[in-house]
């Protein structure tokens, strides 16, 4: 069975290109363009894996990810940060959250499906 990732991205060319290297590795992605739709969708879709922007419109995606490890349906799902914000604050921000990583903007084409996977269990 296929892996679901789901990608949260407000910027649509991030969006497209991420969501195009996850289905070439073999994943069915699921996409939202801000917090509150990511997580209706995680909650309906319960992916094996969800990318998140830290910076979206409606809320910080560490916010995002807060009530998603508040909800029992997806407070297991790994959550990958894709942010340009690897400076302190940035990574001070998301530290907290378990079950998380980020990977640093821009990303590698060749390598992010690879690095996605490594949150997988």
């Amino acid at each position: 069975m296929r892996k679901k990732a789901l990608v949260i991205d407000d910027n649509a060319n991030n969006l497209m290109l991420e969501k195009d290297l996850l289905e070439a590795a073999g994943f069915e992605v699921f996409e939202a363009e801000n917090a509150a739709a990511g997580i209706a969708l995680a909650r309906s879709e319960k992916p094996d894996v969800i990318i998140m922007d830290v910076r979206l419109p409606d809320m910080r995606g560490s916010e995002a990810a807060r009530v998603l490890r508040l909800d029992k349906e997806t407070c297991g799902i790994p959550i990958v940060f894709v942010t340009a914000s690897v400076m302190a604050e940035g990574k001070e921000e998301i530290k907290g959250i378990t079950n998380s990583g980020f990977i640093g903007k821009p990303i590698n084409t060749r390598t992010f499906a690879e690095e996605v996977g490594q949150f997988l269990r």
